[in-house]
């Protein structure tokens, strides 16, 4: 296999072969979709790799490299209300959803078609909110996938210092207040404090942090900032409804778990609780040199996270 140790991939520009175009949901929403293909009889199998809340796929590029140099297909998607999939609510650049079943839906419709037309064995990757809906989908056994990777899954919102009912509790007051599509937080007006602030977060990797305001200047149209009070209160119903141990015990995909232990982001204690309950899981488990964007952090954590990967997949999804 192939990993970008080298950093020749240019990540800052859309790569030959690659095809993006829109895909309409049933009630006609239509998302933006990226497709990178083999050969129908040289592809290793396929994947549909989901991203994360406010992201969008050019974030991903490098990593949809790695796993088309290694012989998969790779297809993503913008999930409705970000990216280049239009917006739920009336700020441009709030995120957005009246509720998650939303992108569940969207997911098992998106996910049944792409299994009838790409060849297996077919692979789901879902990262941080991408995760979330990924699992409840599994949970709910509304996609069937041969193997699932997981990286930093936003299972259970991480509280901000309060506690999750505290948390909840204190977005439903604002549902209520009139304020659903209102954003849940503020980013400071301090001088460059917000986005060392969020850098820490996500990744130690510089450059690929930087990745993404290059893309926000050449397509404005990605940027996308704090969720609303809904989405916030909705996450946390959805939340609920996936730790179900009954749900959770009905997964029958491999689950890959790839998580780091310094998250602040999303519950690692929801994570591994998971871990325990699906019956064929594993987790691969980072320390400080790791934040939450694991398939955009530094070299060398990046290429463990993608060997653990494929070593998962030579596994649990063979070549067919």
């Amino acid at each position: 296999m192939s990993l970008s140790t080298n950093n020749n991939f240019d990540r800052r520009s859309i790569p030959a072969g690659v095809t993006e175009r829109p895909w309409q949901a049933a009630d006609g929403w239509e998302l933006r979709r990226l497709e990178w293909g083999h050969p129908q009889d040289m592809a290793r199998g396929s994947v549909l790799f989901m991203t994360g809340r406010a992201d969008f796929y050019e974030k991903y590029l490098e990593t949809f490299h790695d796993f088309h140099t290694a012989g998969w297909n790779v297809t993503t998607a913008d999930w409705r209300g970000q990216g280049g999939s239009g917006r739920c609510g009336a700020h441009p650049h709030v995120g957005h959803i009246d509720d998650f079943s939303i992108w569940v839906a969207d997911l098992a419709e998106l996910f049944a078609e792409w299994q009838l037309t790409h060849p297996g064995p077919h692979v789901m990757v879902g990262h941080s909110m991408g995760g979330h809906l990924v699992m409840r989908a599994l949970a709910e056994q509304k996609i069937h996938p041969d193997a699932t990777i997981l990286s930093a899954p936003m299972l259970v919102p991480a509280g901000g210092g309060m506690s999750e009912w505290m948390a909840e509790l204190a977005a439903k007051i604002m549902c209520l207040a009139g304020r659903a599509q209102r954003r849940a937080w503020k980013v400071s007006e301090k001088p460059l404090e917000p986005e060392v602030l969020r850098q820490r977060l996500l990744t130690h990797d510089a450059e690929r942090y930087a990745d993404e305001f290059f893309w926000f200047a050449k397509r404005p149209y990605l940027r996308l900032g704090p969720a609303s009070w809904r989405w916030v209160e909705r996450a946390y119903a959805s939340a609920r409804k996936l730790r179900n141990p009954l749900n959770l015990r009905k997964v029958r995909s491999p689950v890959l778990f790839l998580v780091t232990s310094v998250d602040e982001l999303v519950d690692n204690a929801a994570i591994e609780i998971a871990h325990q309950l699906i019956q064929h899981s594993e987790l691969k488990l980072f320390g400080p040199e790791c934040a939450h964007e694991i398939f955009r952090e530094v070299d060398a954590v990046r290429n463990e996270a993608l060997r653990a990967s494929f070593n998962f997949l030579e596994k649990v999804a063979p070549p067919k």
